[in-house]
């Protein structure tokens, strides 16, 4: 249904996103579709949506959010981000699904990244958000160095292996790139185009 990557170093933290998505249609159908996985948030911040093809407009709404609260940092983001997403979640459910538990068709995973400047040690931040089956219907936990989803644990290892000794990160977005230029071969839920980004201390730049 989707792949996404993202791993941080000291130097900044890199991204990468697929474009596929399924879908039921009003007949019951499963459908592929093609969406934006990779959204900038801010000049500090971004977020990736894995899993059903509505994280891509709830990504949306939530940069005007940002917008108009002019929100910047990764810090004050995930504070906002959270009840934000679950709202829209939440909304997204009541107008789309008639059958509980979450049918996984309709399941969101977001990765956030940005870049704090009220950690001086540890400036680039990565949070998982995710569903869940009981109210608040998202969580979030912090990701320490690298994290893929779903879980490509080998890409993990060799990633984290490079963030160990303080990899260049141009090297670290070499290895996003390999390893999902590999599901695309290998993965028929992952296709192309690709999306690759890189925050660093000055900002969010697409690659």
């Amino acid at each position: 249904m989707s792949q996404l990557i993202a791993c941080k170093s000291p130097e900044g933290i890199a991204l990468g996103a697929d474009s596929k998505a399924v879908d039921v249609d009003a007949n019951g159908n499963l459908i592929e579709l093609k969406v934006e996985r990779l959204h900038q948030l801010s000049q500090y911040t971004a977020i990736l949506n894995g899993g059903a093809a509505a994280g891509e407009a709830m990504c949306r709404a939530l940069k005007n959010f940002i917008v108009d609260e002019n929100l910047n940092y990764v810090d004050e983001i995930h504070q906002a981000a959270l009840p934000f997403m679950a709202t829209e979640y939440d909304r997204f459910m009541r107008k789309h699904c008639e059958v509980q538990p979450i049918d996984p068709v309709h399941q969101v995973t977001f990765l956030l990244a940005g870049y704090s400047r009220m950690d001086k040690e540890n400036p680039f931040k990565l949070y998982l958000l995710w569903t869940k089956r009981k109210l608040p219907l998202l969580d979030s936990d912090e990701i320490g160095a690298a994290f893929s989803v779903p879980r490509i644990i080998r890409l993990e290892h060799e990633l984290h292996r490079l963030t160990t000794r303080n990899a260049a990160l141009d090297e670290v977005m070499s290895e996003v790139r390999r390893g999902l230029e590999q599901q695309v071969d290998s993965n028929q839920e992952v296709s192309e185009p690709l999306h690759f980004a890189a925050i660093y201390a000055d900002g969010f730049k697409r690659i």
